[in-house]
Order: structure tokens, then C-alpha cells, then sequence
């Protein structure tokens, strides 16, 4: 669950980008006691995701527009669903609205994106995980709408799992002595996280099954090759 502290300094660097000292055609345009109401309909088949922090990007600008909900992240949405309507001071609605919706059209589409991998494994043991590789400032959101589309965190960053990649293996003179120096380095740390390891082939693969790590990860194999691997780790 995304928690306000968790994104707040992303919302304010998103409106500083776009608003900074006034939205000017809403000011000159709009009169300051006007009211108004808007809902957010969606347009096409998905996974809805990000209405919170679309109702916090209304707060920030004016705390006293009112954002009601009438579907939870996660959802499924056809279009013409009502997702959320929202009223107040028309100045305010009209100066959050795009970044609002930026945020949630973002976070729809890796839910959406991710609910479809996750029904294609449907019946299998298979699990949907995501990457690092996000929009930067923007992981914690990117993540987020991952587990609404059903899929899985990975790693969140560089502190939270170990990753011995093939640059680490290669610095470290093999899969053994990077893993050894993992363990090593845990030990003096007085800390502990999962490790895991990326593999290219089948007989790295061996090697790790003979180190007892807790994840390895198959990087650019053939579809042949990946289930030969996974066959192999079953019968490990």
C-alpha cells in the first residue's frame, strides 16, 4: 500500500515541473469563486492503478477539493467506468488535473501491462516479477502498480537483496568466490538479505545449484534452454 510520505516529494517535483509560480491560463482565465466537477472515465479495457496518488496531487494543490473514489487500484475498468469524480475550486482542478492523471495513465498501463503476463502464466507456478529499470523518482509509484496488475516486487534497489550479475563475476574471479565474498561480507556486516545470482548458460547454472543461493536469475537464454533449467532446479 502506498503511504503519502512515500510519494509526496514525487508529486511536489512533478508540480513544480508543471505549475511553478502559477498555472497563468487558469489565473487569468478562471474567476476565483468558480466551482466545478469533473470524473475520471476510463477510455479502454485495463487495470486501474494510481488513484491515491491522483487524490493527493489534488490536495497539494488545494486541500479543499473533494476526490471520491468509486473503484479501487487493481480494478478492472471498461470504458465508460466512472474511476473517481472530483469537485472544488475549478482553479484547482484544472491546474492538478494533468499531472494527476499523468501519474495514474503511468500507473494504469503497468498494471494493465503486467495483468496480462500474469493471466498468460495462469495454471502455472510461474510468477510475474519486476525489474529496476524504472523511470527514475519514479520506482516506488512503477512498483506499486506492478502488484496492482497482480505481478510481483523484485528487488527494490541496491540495499534490499544481493544480485551477482555477470560484472560482478567477472571482478570477482568467478560465481564461487563472488558468492563466498557475499556471505563473507554479510557475516561482518551482521546482516542478512537474499542472494541471488544471474546465470548464462547451462553449466553456470550447475555451479549455483551447488551453492545453495536463494534465487538465480536465467539472463538471455532460448526458450529451450530456460526449460531445461527450470527442469533441472525441480529435480535439484
Amino acid at each position: 500500500m502506498l503511504k503519502w510520505d512515500d510519494v509526496i516529494d514525487v508529486i511536489d517535483r512533478a508540480l513544480t515541473e508543471d505549475v511553478r509560480d502559477g498555472d497563468v491560463t487558469t489565473l487569468w482565465t478562471i474567476s476565483e469563486t468558480k466551482q466545478a466537477k469533473a470524473e475520471f472515465i476510463a477510455r479502454v479495457d485495463g487495470v486501474v492503478a494510481g488513484l491515491d496518488v491522483a487524490k493527493w496531487v489534488f490536495a497539494r494543490v488545494d486541500d479543499t477539493i473533494v476526490f471520491d473514489t468509486r473503484m479501487q487500484d487493481g480494478d478492472l475498468v471498461q470504458p465508460g467506468d466512472v474511476m473517481a469524480v472530483v469537485s472544488g475550486s475549478a482553479r484547482g482542478l484544472l491546474t492538478a488535473e494533468r499531472t494527476a492523471l499523468n501519474f495514474m495513465q503511468r500507473m494504469s498501463g503497468i498494471a494493465t501491462m503486467t495483468a496480462q503476463f500474469v493471466k498468460e502464466t495462469e495454471g502455472t507456478r510461474a510468477r510475474i516479477l519486476d525489474t529496476r529499470k524504472t523511470a527514475p523518482g519514479m520506482r516506488v509509484l512503477d512498483k506499486y502498480a506492478v502488484v496492482a496488475g497482480g505481478g510481483v516486487n523484485h528487488r527494490i534497489g541496491l540495499f534490499d537483496m544481493v544480485l551477482i550479475k555477470e560484472n560482478h563475476i567477472e571482478a570477482a574471479d568467478g560465481i564461487g568466490p563472488a558468492v563466498m565474498a557475499v556471505r563473507k561480507g554479510m557475516a561482518q556486516d551482521e546482516r542478512t538479505v537474499k542472494i541471488e545470482v544471474e546465470v548464462e548458460n547451462l553449466t553456470e547454472l550447475e555451479e549455483v545449484l551447488l551453492l545453495d543461493v536463494d534465487q538465480v536469475m536465467l539472463d538471455n537464454m532460448s526458450l529451450d534452454e530456460m526449460r531445461q533449467a527450470v527442469e533441472r532446479v525441480g529435480r535439484y
